[in-house]
């Protein structure tokens, strides 16, 4: 059976998912794995279709050094162990620059220019790279196919997608991306079947995780972002700080004598919910702390979704519905409760039984605006466009996988 792999590579982790191809072009998850603390604590964990184990391995830190190195001992584990041999590969690759709105199938100049984007999402960018290039060296006939978290937002207007600068600097570039666009994707693929009275409406989606951002749908396609020309920026996240006046970067070169690598790096791995906190990145530890710190940190994450949620209203023009997914959006009972209380002016009224019970719908029957809780699922989607891409030459709408 012919299968796709689909690779999303961090700077400590790579996860990957097989899916098989059915004969009517459904596509099944087969295995869900990643190889983890690499450099460190090399792990290989992986699990079959219904969550039943099919491998805990522990490595050799000089075994597995570094992201090559992890892609070469899952894929020895996936090919002599298990007999798959992917048709293709899929990757996540966070930014796409100004050069691409949908999935491509990769080579080494589009390899050479996704390089430029680096400095632009330093924290994903080379770690999205890394699987690619070695795929390249090793297996270089296997298609590989590129789909980038920046796509679903270009259909932004030029309003939404310009900063108030000299337009050369647009022409080059400086614009505003938007991000999390592979799970924006999914949700708006998604609601046509979860909640069909909306799903072409008004629709505030909230990807709340490590990594949090918000956007506004209409008609399915994404008007506005919280996030812009980098992953920096909209609301506080587990380590970057979200919305900051661009003087606070000035005062930290000028009067703190950061250079701007040390800034980055400040910028990237030691605000947002940690920096403030001073206790932890993790939404759940910091509900569990009765760190006034901690309080502080989680206020202020509901506070900013509250606040994005009316502007991204105001470019709505009206909402219809709101929507919660990814980590701490799928999972946190309480953030989601908090977060409708904030849009009680919007409409918003949360059913406590309903929100507790991790239910779809959360909101009540009286509500103006219902509430939902929709699992994201960005790997289908990259195996989605990577199958179409691979059949039809670009990247359209294959069918929803299929329920096992």
């Amino acid at each position: 059976m012919d299968t796709i792999l689909v690779v999303n590579a961090g700077s400590s982790s790579v996860k990957f998912q097989v899916y098989a191809i059915d004969g009517d072009g459904a596509l099944r998850r087969q295995i869900k794995g990643q190889m983890d603390g690499i450099g460190s604590r090399p792990r290989l964990r992986a699990s079959g279709p219904s969550g039943d184990p099919m491998a805990d391995r522990a490595y050799p830190i000089e075994a597995v050094a570094d992201v090559p190195a992890a892609m070469a001992v899952a894929g020895d584990w996936l090919r002599d162990e298990l007999r798959v041999t992917p048709i293709a590969v899929g990757h996540r690759v966070v930014h796409g620059g100004p050069d691409y709105s949908r999935p491509v199938l990769i080579d080494h100049g589009v390899v050479s220019r996704l390089e430029r984007f680096v400095s632009l999402a330093p924290l994903h960018q080379p770690h999205n790279l890394a699987p690619i290039r070695s795929l390249l060296a090793n297996f270089p006939t296997l298609p590989q196919v590129a789909c980038f978290d920046t796509a679903f937002h270009r259909t932004h207007d030029a309003v939404a997608d310009h900063y108030a600068i000299p337009y050369q600097l647009h022409a080059e570039g400086v614009r505003r991306y938007g991000f999390h666009g592979l799970s924006y994707e999914y949700i708006a693929r998604t609601l046509p079947g979860v909640a069909p009275d909306i799903a072409k409406r008004r629709v505030i989606v909230a990807h709340l995780g490590s990594g949090a951002s918000m956007c506004a749908l209409k008609d399915g396609c994404s008007v506005e972002s919280t996030m812009g020309f980098t992953a920096l920026d909209g609301l506080p996240m587990g380590t970057r700080p979200g919305q900051i006046d661009p003087g606070v970067v000035i005062y930290l070169i000028s009067e703190k004598g950061m250079s701007a690598s040390n800034v980055q790096n400040f910028l990237y791995r030691d605000c947002g919910l940690k920096g403030l906190s001073g206790v932890s990145n993790d939404m759940r530890e910091l509900e569990a702390s009765a760190d006034p710190k901690a309080k502080l940190a989680v206020d202020y994450f509901v506070y900013r979704i509250g606040l994005s949620a009316g502007m991204l209203a105001a470019a709505l023009q009206g909402l219809d519905a709101f929507v919660f997914t990814a980590g701490i959006g799928e999972n946190s009972a309480n953030i989601r409760a908090r977060v409708v209380e904030q849009l009680g002016w919007l409409g918003g009224t949360l059913d406590p039984v309903e929100n507790a019970r991790n239910s779809r719908l959360i909101s009540r029957s009286d509500s103006r605006i219902p509430v939902y809780v929709v699992p994201t699922d960005e790997e289908l989607m990259i195996a989605q466009h990577t199958l179409s891409l691979l059949m039809n030459g670009q990247s359209t709408n294959p069918r929803q996988e299929r329920v096992s």
